[in-house]
């Protein structure tokens, strides 16, 4: 775990590149330091109906929740969330140059004793990093 999650308006896909998005957060996870190849995932999902502020048809979001193992302090979180953060910014620049987009992030660190992991992909990636 990092497990990145992304939910977004549905004419948010007609303004950005999604794939692209979600590529950039990865880039920016890695960049910090903090988190395991491996263990990261990033996923969005496309909220088919939402009213988002004061329902204008223009309005569009991006919220993101980043759910971490814990084991990190919390200052070493919030400087990859704001480094994290940082790059969404850039990518949505154009969004967020307009009055009609939110975005946001937000970090939880899952319980320890309530996540239950069984992940081959750990096993792999480390082997070819060790090689």
């Amino acid at each position: 775990m990092p497990h990145l999650r992304l939910e977004y308006s549905p004419g948010l896909a007609d303004r950005i590149d999604i794939a692209a998005l979600c590529r950039t957060a990865h880039a920016a996870m890695i960049e910090t330091g903090i988190f395991p190849l491996a263990g990261i995932r990033i996923r969005a999902f496309r909220a088919d109906f939402c009213i988002v502020a004061d329902d204008h048809q223009d309005n569009d979001f991006a919220a993101f929740t980043l759910t971490v193992g814990a084991g990190r302090t919390r200052e070493a979180l919030a400087d990859a969330g704001q480094h994290l953060f940082a790059a969404l910014q850039a990518a949505l620049a154009e969004p967020l140059a307009s009055p009609h987009f939110a975005l946001s992030l937000q970090i939880q660190v899952s319980d320890p004793t309530l996540s239950w992991k069984d992940t081959p992909i750990h096993h792999r990636i480390g082997k070819r990093i060790e090689t």
